[in-house]
């Protein structure tokens, strides 16, 4: 069974999904321990594979790479993978998308930015105009297989983003996200009107609200999410860590973390990698 029909019944069986970011193999690690979801996060693989901000430096190499190295260590974890916008034009996003379900990725999200492009819940959004965007989502449908494709709109005008959605729903995506909004509203109002599943973009300091699970599902969310979990928490926690080995004179005494437990992390990706079947 592919990746993709995974996810499909997935999406078919549970009223939501939560998509955990993951910024590396190792943190995607720890994160598939507790959720069975996840999402390859740009803002997270911009940080940690380049240690740049998330506005258009990732390569689509780099991406299908990274999500070879995440399959073979997590063979059975849903991978929703952030393509940008495809890193150019519609024959090079057909490309990744061939290439990316080929390396087992569940499926991607697609957004409507032109570049220079920022991350969704920062100011200075470029929008495509809406039918090169349908362009580029109805050429990449019809390239995958059984991948999922999630089309994304970074627009602000209400009036805007309905007509993008209802468009996208259209065009045949399996669902739609909308991306910086800074109410539920707009989920409210469109998910009475389009019959596709909404999904919902959560990340820390950013323009949307903090929201439970039961908050999501009550606005007619089904998809969430969660972009930079695992990013933030490992500043919070190096940070932290730096500054303790400092003020104690470079003893490691109380780490909460050593070698032996960590290698029983590694361990374990090594047997899923080896046990697939």
């Amino acid at each position: 069974m592919s990746a993709g029909h995974r996810l499909r019944e997935s999406m078919a069986d549970r009223a939501l999904i939560p998509f955990i970011g993951v910024y590396d193999v190792f943190s995607a690690t720890l994160a598939g321990r507790h959720f069975d979801s996840l999402f390859v996060s740009g803002f997270g693989f911009a940080a940690s594979h380049y240690g740049l901000p998330d506005i258009g430096f990732i390569t689509w190499t780099d991406i299908v790479d990274y999500v070879q190295r995440l399959r073979t260590v997590l063979p059975f974890h849903h991978l929703l993978v952030d393509i940008d916008d495809g890193y150019c034009d519609p024959e090079v996003a057909c490309h990744v998308v061939s290439v990316l379900e080929a390396a087992g990725a569940s499926g991607v999200v697609l957004e409507d930015q032109k570049r220079p492009r920022r991350c969704g819940h920062f100011e200075g959004k470029q929008i495509m105009d809406l039918d090169e965007y349908l362009a580029k989502l109805r050429a990449i449908l019809a390239t995958r297989r059984d991948m999922v494709v999630i089309a994304r709109t970074d627009a602000s005008d209400l009036e805007d983003i309905a007509r993008r959605v209802e468009a996208f729903s259209a065009a045949g995506a399996d669902a739609v996200l909308v991306d910086g909004l800074t109410s539920l509203d707009v989920v409210r109002t469109l998910s009475q009107r389009v019959d596709r599943p909404f999904c919902f973009n959560q990340i820390a300091g950013g323009k949307s609200p903090v929201c439970t699970q039961s908050e999501l599902k009550d606005a007619g969310v089904s998809l969430v999410i969660y972009s930079t979990p695992c990013l933030f928490a490992a500043q919070a926690a190096i940070e932290e860590a730096m500054a303790d080995l400092k003020a104690r004179d470079g003893t490691l005494a109380g780490s909460r973390v050593g070698v032996k437990d960590c290698t029983l992390l590694l361990a374990e990706n090594q047997v899923r990698r080896d046990t697939r079947d």
